[in-house]
């Protein structure tokens, strides 16, 4: 129970207020291809995270969409989703915010996981 108090702090702390201009800036966490095109692969994810997340944003971006997810425990963007149109599919970068923390909800990578091909 003490490590519980002690740890949602830290992770509130350190994770600080990001933006999605700052979360894009910082190395894709999972960078992969889909068979799906972009508006399918989203429309996965809004479905996979309706359960752990508030409502996913989705704005067109490039060749495709961009989706935002929000955090769980307060406001701003947790991660974002570049995905691109290609053929035959589309391509995806996924950009955490908190990506070096080994704490972090994993909700996230799991529903990014889920959508590549199921």
């Amino acid at each position: 129970m003490k490590w519980g108090v002690l740890v949602v702090p830290l992770v509130l702390t350190v994770g600080g207020c990001a933006n999605v201009s700052d979360i894009n800036e910082s190395l894709p966490t999972m960078s992969v291809i889909s068979g799906k095109k972009p508006h399918e692969y989203a429309q996965c994810l809004v479905e996979k995270l309706a359960d752990s997340r508030q409502a996913l944003q989705i704005e067109p971006h490039k060749e495709g969409v961009r989706v935002i997810v929000p955090q769980k425990l307060s406001s701003g963007p947790a991660a974002v989703f570049d995905i691109d149109d290609r053929s035959g599919g589309s391509s995806i970068k996924l950009h955490e915010r908190i990506s070096n923390m080994p704490l972090r909800p994993w909700d996230v990578r799991d529903a990014a996981t889920a959508c590549i091909s199921g």
